[in-house]
């Protein structure tokens, strides 16, 4: 039998091409003498006035995970079985929420059971525009990451970690050993931070993890004005305490912030609001 190719479910998913680098043409705008020591690469208010929408829209949704999450998320936060709410979290941040009414449908779609050790099935799963998926990778990174969690004894092992590590620490680390081919650096840190917020462990991030050609790392490279991996973490983390936001919310606003203007992914929350509080406070930083 003949499968169809995996779809996404927006257009504004980018082009890949055949090393499955993504390549997006965006739009900046005119140079207005806007300047500002903690974006030194924005040159205009405009961009600098997105940034801050965006970096609160991605503190709103922090705020969601942990205080009323939505959806499939509400079912990792309750769910009693450990290893199948880590699952069910992987699969969220691996094939990504959907925009649009229904944010879960293609997980719901694809959604097997830990226990079980079923593959899931990809063809005709609509895929969200932060998917970490390549239809021609198959099932090799739901194989890995199945690999992983039993050299680690089980997933609640490979996430717990050490004992006796803070949670900024646990982040790295597990970061660090979850370098699965076919996951990106996208899904490894939004799948951590989302399982931190929603209680499931005591993981924080405590930077970026930037690094590669990622749209969230590129996007990162315009907006501070460097390409050095060191200085990019350095200057996120001055953003992030000059704005009051946590650096967590950098991820999200910098990759939306690389996006078209009129595309901004909510990844799973119903609402697409940013967080007043934290709007006047980028923004303030920023002297907007």
């Amino acid at each position: 039998m003949t499968r169809k190719r995996t779809t996404t479910a927006s257009g504004a998913r980018s082009r890949s091409t055949n090393n499955n680098l993504r390549v997006r043409k965006v739009t900046r705008a005119s140079d207005d003498g806007f300047r500002s020591s903690l974006v030194p690469g924005i040159k205009a208010t405009a961009d600098a006035e997105r940034l801050a929408e965006e970096i609160a829209f991605a503190q709103a949704r922090l705020g969601t995970l942990a205080a009323a999450p939505p959806g499939l998320y509400a079912e990792v936060a309750s769910e009693p079985d450990r290893e199948e709410a880590a699952w069910l979290a992987f699969l969220i941040a691996y094939l990504g929420p959907l925009d649009g009414d229904d944010p879960f449908a293609g997980v719901r779609a694809a959604r097997t059971t830990w226990a079980s050790g079923e593959l899931p099935d990809l063809a005709d799963v609509p895929l969200g525009p932060r998917t970490s998926h390549q239809p021609s990778r198959g099932t090799a990174t739901f194989v890995a990451y199945r690999g992983w969690a039993e050299r680690a004894g089980s997933q609640e092992t490979a996430f717990r970690g050490e004992t006796v590590w803070r949670p900024d620490r646990r982040f790295a680390r597990v970061y660090e050993r979850m370098a699965l081919q076919g996951l990106t650096r996208d899904a490894r840190f939004d799948l951590l931070v989302a399982l931190g917020q929603l209680g499931s462990y005591e993981l924080r991030a405590a930077s970026l993890q930037l690094g590669g050609d990622d749209e969230t790392t590129v996007a990162a490279k315009r907006v501070f004005g460097i390409g050095d991996t060191l200085l990019l973490e350095r200057r996120a983390q001055d953003l992030a305490d000059a704005g009051e936001v946590q650096i967590a919310a950098l991820d999200v606003g910098l990759w939306n912030w690389g996006r078209p203007r009129a595309q901004r992914a909510t990844l799973g929350v119903a609402a697409d609001e940013p967080d007043a509080d934290a709007y006047a406070s980028v923004a303030g930083a920023l002297g907007l």
